[in-house]
């Protein structure tokens, strides 16, 4: 639920929280998302003091967290993609914390924190892609990180239409109303058939 600030008038709403299951989603998913860039970040560290160390998620040719480490995809802007997740994810953590105490932010930090998940989610399909048709090869908390992004992205999305801080038309907010849940199931649903079909031989065999 969508809460306005006291003293909305017609017009996009200058200020606005949220209610407390999207705030918990927050928390949640931006936890998930620091999980799996703080155990990235320290086997990459392990992995650049001994070339021959070998992560616990390395469990195959297909599940090898190794192989896309040691990719250049890893450090796309100079260092190790997990830290930067760990300052963006701490930051979802504290939005949903500050929320879960009642704060409303104005309409620029919602639509500010929109941009950042437009990023998050063009990064992560960015990545997605490259881990399927160019490292090929999966790292499993690399997957808990997408799938975190992927749920944020869209519910943020929602939140910011309904709220009216991103015009939109009636029917999209109409929607995101009562069904934002149907798109992230489908956006993973497609990632995941991606998986499947990429390596069909090697799950089938």
């Amino acid at each position: 639920m969508v809460t306005p600030a006291p003293g909305s008038t017609s017009g996009p709403p200058r200020a606005g929280g949220a209610g407390r299951a999207f705030a918990v989603l927050l928390v949640l998913t931006g936890a998930a998302g620091l999980l799996a860039s703080w155990v990235i970040t320290l086997d990459k560290f392990k992995l650049l003091e001994d070339p021959d160390f070998v992560p616990g998620c390395s469990l195959n040719p297909v599940l090898s967290c190794g192989s896309v480490m040691e990719s250049d995809q890893a450090e796309a802007f100079g260092f190790p993609n997990p830290m930067l997740g760990l300052a963006t994810y701490a930051v979802v953590v504290c939005v949903g914390v500050s929320l879960l105490a009642g704060a409303a932010f104005p309409r620029w930090y919602w639509l500010t924190f929109e941009a950042g998940c437009v990023f998050g989610i063009g990064f992560v399909s960015w990545l997605q892609f490259e881990s399927l048709y160019r490292i090929n090869a999966l790292c499993l908390w690399c997957c808990l990180a997408w799938l975190a992004t992927i749920v944020l992205f869209w519910y943020v999305t929602s939140l910011v239409v309904r709220a009216g801080f991103l015009p939109a038309p009636d029917l999209a907010k109409s929607f995101f109303a009562e069904f934002t849940w149907v798109v992230p199931v489908l956006h993973i649903g497609i990632v995941g058939m991606l998986i499947l079909t990429r390596w069909w031989d090697f799950w089938t065999r």
